[in-house]
């Protein structure tokens, strides 16, 4: 990977330099049709003959070595009668559950290295914009070629093709097709790939990669002298190892509670119990999980307290992160759902965090005047602006609550920005992983000067912070 990094870094720079990407198992570690499948099996969208008529192609495509044409008509054919906007909701509610998981995370590294050089970035696909549209525009690519299905005038798919689809030689095509339309030299272009079906694509442009190539693809890339890399798969599943480490990581944090809470009993003071938990069950969780975490500007989390501190949200492993990082006197805003967390309950209690019913406006609005006080009384409060996990590094919208919060207890904003936590931890996930997770703690912002009229534009600003540190933008 590091070569390949170099690679690309002595690539000349500007948009005439193209990436061009394969998806499934080269930008994904699986296949996007199959999760499509179980979704729509979960969901009782698949009547027997679908089923049937399926997997006879796909078993004809294995045995008998056919191409995906097959599979990919009745595969199309299906969808007929569907919307559009029905499919693309559905793309985008499996893409948070399941396909996000599956991103090579050194995809991204890779991705943001083409960026760097001003290089344009280019999905090709057999596959529809039902399984590659949210992933392209997650991870930020500048065109998408893909299998088109045949959409009426009313928004319909009729079952057909629009064409054929872009498997093999036609994908080559494709991006030729869209080159020359582009006006871009293929000779100075980067391809990458994980399959065998995909020598011609590869075959298009000047620098081909064989990425996490399967037996032919390896054997072929060697032969010619292609570069091949193979990336880290996600550490998204559960195995006995993290099992274990999480369940132990979770009984440290509850009995470092436990601590704290009695040891707070004892000195009558709810804060030194929170300190004490704060300085124990962090360091506890992280070693046993076995995640490193880095501070860049740390000194940021010192310099103005209290703050209001805001911190982007992937997963449960954010909290013990943050927590890390700022140490003491702090308390959190968080969704009621998690009051009945018993993974986060007891904290929740030792550290009196106010739980807001984010369906409930009125409710939210009153949730933070505790939280005001706090503030005032020299507590500082650490709060997710979206409101939720996300699935990938990619923000979700800011909400207001936490700006105002700031505004009205006349406190900076403090941008704290985690690189890797989904990485080490899904959103959805039970059990953590051992990997890295980097923390930049952003210069205090101060609110004195903010009304509610300015309050748009000051979250714009602290937005653009965490796009600019994470990479989205340049």
């Amino acid at each position: 990977m590091t070569d390949l990094l170099d690679l690309v870094a002595a690539a000349p720079e500007g948009p005439e330099v193209v990436a061009f990407f394969d998806f499934d198992g080269t930008v994904i570690d699986g296949y996007s049709a199959t999760a499509v499948f179980k979704e729509r099996l979960r969901r009782f969208d698949v009547d027997l003959f679908e089923l049937w008529d399926i997997s006879s192609a796909v078993v004809e495509m294995r045995l008998r070595g056919t191409t995906v044409d097959n599979l990919m008509d009745k595969a199309v054919r299906a969808l007929a009668g569907k919307t559009h906007e029905e499919l693309m909701e559905q793309a985008y509610l499996l893409f948070r559950s399941e396909i996000a998981s599956q991103i090579f995370p050194q995809v991204r590294t890779l991705i943001a290295a083409h960026k760097a050089r001003g290089h344009r970035i280019v999905l090709s696909t057999s596959a529809t914009p039902y399984q590659a549209t949210p992933v392209a525009e997650d991870l930020g690519f500048d065109a998408l070629i893909c299998t088109h299905p045949e959409i009426g005038d009313d928004g319909v798919l009729t079952g057909s093709l629009d064409g054929l689809s872009l498997w093999g030689p036609r994908k080559a095509a494709g991006i030729e097709d869209w080159a020359t339309a582009e006006k871009v030299d293929l000779a100075g272009c980067f391809g990458y790939s994980n399959g065998a079906e995909d020598v011609p694509m590869l075959e298009t442009v000047g620098i081909p990669v064989a990425l996490n190539p399967d037996g032919d693809l390896d054997r072929t890339a060697r032969d010619r002298g292609w570069a091949r890399v193979r990336l880290q798969k996600p550490t998204t599943g559960v195995d006995v190892t993290s099992t274990v480490r999480s369940v132990a990581a979770l009984g440290s944090v509850l009995a470092s509670a436990g601590l704290g809470a009695t040891l707070g009993l004892l000195s009558g003071s709810r804060r030194v119990g929170a300190n004490i938990t704060n300085s124990v069950a962090p360091e506890l969780a992280l070693a046993l999980t076995g995640i490193e975490v880095e501070v860049i500007d740390e000194a940021n989390a010192w310099s103005h307290r209290p703050a209001v501190f805001l911190f982007n949200h992937q997963s449960t492993m954010d909290m013990i992160v943050v927590a890390r990082v700022l140490r003491r006197d702090i308390t959190a805003v968080a969704k009621k759902e998690l009051a009945r967390d018993p993974r986060f309950a007891p904290l929740g209690a030792l550290f009196d965090v106010a739980y807001v019913d984010r369906a409930n406006g009125a409710q939210a609005r009153d949730a933070i005047k505790p939280a005001i006080e706090k503030l005032q009384n020299g507590t500082s409060v650490a709060i997710a602006p979206e409101g939720t996990r996300m699935p990938t590094s990619r923000l979700g919208r800011f909400k207001k609550g936490a700006f105002h919060l700031a505004m009205e207890a006349g406190v900076p904003v403090v941008p704290l920005v985690l690189e890797g936590a989904g990485d080490v931890m899904f959103r959805s996930a039970f059990t953590a992983h051992p990997g890295k997770v980097t923390v930049t703690v952003g210069a205090p912002v101060p609110t004195d000067d903010w009304t509610p009229d300015t309050l748009d534009e000051h979250i714009a600003e602290v937005r653009e912070f965490y796009e600019r540190t994470l990479g989205h933008v340049r």
